[in-house]
């Protein structure tokens, strides 16, 4: 049993090299791959805990993009309506 497995293996020395070099790289995706995600779910809870310099910022520009928006919708809606009043036309 023990001599046709080392025939076996000698026959298919490079099937074996490959599948051994297979193994060992999908073993490293994964362990790559787990790294990275523990990785960011680092950076995420960090970022929940402690919050993002960032964000204050986002957070003013958010609002003074919302009172531009609005001031610029109040604007349209006069301009239509002295529009349409010179016009004689109902919207």
């Amino acid at each position: 049993m023990v001599t046709e497995m080392k025939t076996w293996l000698k026959e298919n020395q490079t099937l074996v090299y490959f599948l051994i070099a297979q193994a060992i790289a999908i073993g490293a995706a994964v362990l790559s791959m787990t790294a990275y995600m523990v990785r960011l779910e680092t950076r995420v809870a960090t970022l929940e805990t402690r919050g993002s310099p960032h964000l204050s910022t986002i957070d003013n520009r958010l609002t003074v993009l919302e009172s531009h928006t609005k001031t610029n919708k109040d604007s349209i809606e006069r301009i239509v309506d002295v529009m349409t009043k010179r016009l004689n036309v109902n919207p």
